[in-house]
């Protein structure tokens, strides 16, 4: 179904369209809970919070156009708030080997299987050393791919230092990897 339907419908009260619209999103928004939490029953309530302030603001959201970036924001203030709580960096943990394995495309052989499970691992590990603003940069990007422009847009800064933070939290990203593969920390 066309989103800017299924959001018309969401607003005019249809409980399917408003099951329909979870379901759609419910994956992406526990995905950017958990890397700002870093624990997946936090993230399990945090996105359950996010989506009972989607509902509730459901009259004031943009077009289909702007529904991602709108999420994503209500998604990250919720997660911000949740840190504040918390007043703590987020605990870093490490992403269960089955959840992994999950991810692949196609079936490899068990070395190569073994050696690409165990590059995630590494970088996932990385991302979490990362400081709060670069894994924040680095997921925004890279692994929502969202652009420059909405990341600016969502974080209030100009794209210049999008830019430069992007380009920061690669280079940090980069040198945690390093530092794990040889094992310095």
């Amino acid at each position: 179904m066309d989103l800017a339907l299924l959001l018309e419908r969401c607003r005019q009260g249809d409980e399917l369209a408003w099951e329909a619209l979870v379901r759609q999103y419910q994956a992406r928004i526990y995905g950017i809970t958990f890397h700002y939490t870093g624990n997946r029953e936090d993230a399990g309530d945090l996105a359950q919070e996010v989506f009972v302030r989607i509902y509730r603001n459901l009259r004031f959201c943009p077009d289909a156009q702007g529904f991602l970036p709108w999420i994503i924001r209500i998604t990250r203030n919720a997660c911000i708030d949740h840190l504040r709580k918390r007043k703590t960096r987020p605990v870093s943990s490490t992403l269960p080997l089955e959840e992994i394995t999950s991810l692949r495309a196609h079936v490899l052989d068990p070395e190569e299987q073994w050696t690409a499970n165990a590059r995630k691992r590494l970088i996932y590990r990385a991302l979490q050393d990362l400081t709060l603003l670069n894994r924040e940069v680095i997921l925004l990007k890279e692994i929502l791919g969202l652009s420059l422009e909405e990341i600016a847009s969502l974080l209030q800064v100009p794209v210049g230092t999008v830019k430069s933070r992007s380009n920061r939290a690669k280079i940090e990203l980069a040198q945690k990897v390093l530092e794990l593969e040889s094992g310095t920390p």
